[in-house]
Order: C-alpha cells, then sequence, then structure tokens
C-alpha cells in the first residue's frame, strides 16, 4: 500500500486545512493512503500518527487553525530526535512526507532531506509571506485582511477622539502585513522591517496632518520595525525570544506623544491575524499547492517546495526557499510614503 505522510508544522495559520483537504483528494486519485502526522515535526518523534480520510476532511474548508494539530521547533532538532525521525518514518512505509510550514518547519525538512534521504516536499505557509522562491503563500491573504479590518475599526474612533492610533501588526523580518494592510486601511505612516526610520520623520509627517486640520492619523507598525536611535525588540532578538517580539508599537506610541503632545494609543493585533476562517484566495491557492505537493510526491521531486510564481503553481528547491527572507516590495513601500503627512 502506498502512502504520503502530511504534518503542519509551526504556528497555525488560516488555510492549512484546505491544503490537507487538498491532499487527501489528490492522494486517493493517485492510489495513495495519507498519514496524518500529529503536531509537526513532534509526530515523528513521537510516532503519533493516524489515517486520514474523505470522513475526516468533511467541512475543513472553512475552518481556521488545523486538523493535525502543530507544535513549534526551533532548528536544527536534537541529533537524538533527528535519529529517532528517521526510524518513525521507515517503520511508517510511507513514500514521502508533505511539510507544510514557514522557515523552521522546512529547515528541518532539508536537513532531514539531506542526512538521511527522508523525502520531503514542502509547501509554503507563512502569515507574513516571508519566505523567498514563492510570490505568495497562503495565510498572509488572510492576515492582511483581518488587519486591515481593524485599521477600518480604529480610523473610527481616533477621528472621534482626535488622536493619533499606533497599530502593530505581524512581521517579524519584513513588512508585507504592515505595507498591503496599511496601504488598504489608509495609514498615514508605515514602519517595516527592511527601512529603518526616523522618530523625527514621523512626528514630522504628523504635525503636517495637524496644520491641515487632521487632528488624527495612523501609524502602522510591523512588529520587527527599527527606529533609528532606539533599541526595539527586534534589535535585541536572542534565540529564546524570536518568537515573541513586538512592543515596538508602544515604542512608537510614547515618542510620537513625547515629541508631538498629541494624545496617542496602540493597539497590538497579534495573533488575532492568524486565526480565523481563511478568505477565498488562501483556501483556493491552499487547495492549488496541496495537489501539486502531491503531484511531486509522485513525481519524486523531493527536497523541493511548491511555489507560486506569476499566477502558476511550480516548484523550487527547498535550500533557495529558505536562503534568506523575503523583502517587501520597494516600489510598494515607496507608493505608500506618498500617503504620509
Amino acid at each position: 500500500m502506498q502512502k504520503i505522510g502530511i504534518l503542519t508544522g509551526g504556528a497555525d495559520c488560516p488555510g492549512l486545512n484546505s491544503v490537507i483537504r487538498a491532499v487527501v483528494h489528490k492522494a486517493m486519485h493517485e492510489g495513495y493512503v495519507v498519514t496524518g502526522i500529529k503536531n509537526g515535526w513532534m509526530g515523528l518523534v513521537e510516532n503519533d500518527m493516524r489515517i486520514v480520510d474523505l470522513r475526516l476532511i468533511s467541512g475543513i474548508l472553512d475552518r481556521g487553525g488545523t486538523i493535525l494539530g502543530t507544535s513549534r521547533i526551533i532548528p536544527p532538532l536534537k541529533a537524538e530526535q533527528t535519529k529517532i525521525i528517521e526510524e518513525n518514518f521507515k517503520r511508517s512505509g510511507m513514500d514521502g512526507v508533505i511539510a507544510v510550514g514557514g522557515e523552521d518547519t522546512l529547515k528541518i525538512g532539508l536537513d532531514l532531506y539531506k542526512r538521511y534521504a527522508i523525502p520531503i516536499v514542502g509547501v509554503p505557509k507563512s502569515i507574513d509571506n516571508a519566505l523567498s522562491g514563492t510570490d505568495y503563500a497562503f495565510g498572509f491573504d488572510t492576515a492582511v485582511n483581518v488587519a486591515t479590518e481593524c485599521i477600518d475599526r480604529l480610523h473610527t474612533t481616533a477621528e472621534s477622539h482626535h488622536r493619533i492610533m499606533v497599530i502593530e501588526v505581524m512581521g517579524r523580518y519584513t513588512g508585507w502585513i504592515a505595507l498591503e494592510a496599511g496601504i488598504a486601511g489608509g495609514a498615514h505612516y508605515i514602519c517595516v522591517p527592511e527601512f529603518p526610520v526616523k522618530i523625527d520623520d514621523i512626528c514630522d509627517s504628523l504635525k503636517e496632518r495637524h496644520k491641515r486640520g487632521k487632528t488624527f492619523s495612523i501609524v502602522v507598525t510591523s512588529e520587527g520595525a527599527k527606529i533609528k536611535g532606539y533599541t526595539t525588540p527586534s534589535t535585541e532578538e536572542n534565540q529564546h525570544r524570536r518568537h515573541h517580539l513586538g512592543r515596538v508599537g508602544e515604542l512608537i506610541a510614547n515618542l510620537i506623544e513625547d515629541n508631538t503632545g498629541y494624545e496617542t494609543r496602540v493597539s497590538v493585533l497579534g495573533h488575532i491575524q492568524r486565526g480565523g476562517a481563511p478568505t477565498a484566495y488562501d483556501r483556493i491557492i491552499g487547495t492549488r499547492f496541496g495537489f501539486k505537493s502531491v503531484e511531486m510526491v509522485v513525481n519524486k521531486k523531493f527536497g523541493e517546495m511548491v511555489s507560486l510564481r506569476d499566477n502558476k503553481i511550480r516548484s523550487v528547491r527547498i535550500e533557495e526557499a529558505v536562503r534568506q527572507h523575503k523583502a517587501i516590495d520597494e516600489d510598494l513601500y515607496k507608493l505608500s510614503q506618498a500617503f504620509s503627512g
């Protein structure tokens, strides 16, 4: 009996269940049984797996999260863990493992592929769209839509109370969510990790708005944004807190109030951006990724990741996809600056 394993690693993300659902349908069509590996790579460490059939995936397309569970493991794995994974994989009888996740999940998969020749196919999941090798990862569109809706809601309270609202969104290394949600939500200033900013530039922009009678403003910042001359959580990051950034919004809000005297509030959107039902786009792209990943297992294209390029589903080496973070579109950032001041 031919088997395909699938796991979902790292943080949860809208669209994961659409990938699982697509993998099961496509695998069954190709004559495979699907083994669901529970809680990411820990499922292979603990030998925690189960068969995933049509009954189990019924009605999951619009559900957030993942029916397989997940876990966050920072690579590299310990030597004894990788050895256990190799042994459990061999005993499982699986012909390949589809690893659905972001940078950390895929780096572990790449290491297992290189070290033990475990047949791995990657599927890109990234809330902040930071994975190279693909134009978009599923989860990002939902996060942008959620953030945009929150910005819209905060617009009205900022205007009513004549306040500055600083809205902190996800984005440790890249500013995709801040940039796209900020533009869509009509933000007046956007801070991203790729381009450190001066607090004087932010304050000057806000003062110009006030001179024109605009007594409220919206500032959107990525959690990994950098303010020149100030130490932010992202600049003092270390191995133990790499997944616990944030508080840059609070820093910016305090600096704005101190330098302008304008009443300023901060709202940290946090995990609300990754919860709830996926958008139609994420459901579709997750389905396309799931189908392609099974085709890659069938064709033995291991050590590669599903990729979206120019709206065409392709594949790219995992090594290329995790080599560096994908920076924001500089032209789009310049466009956003036209709305400052």
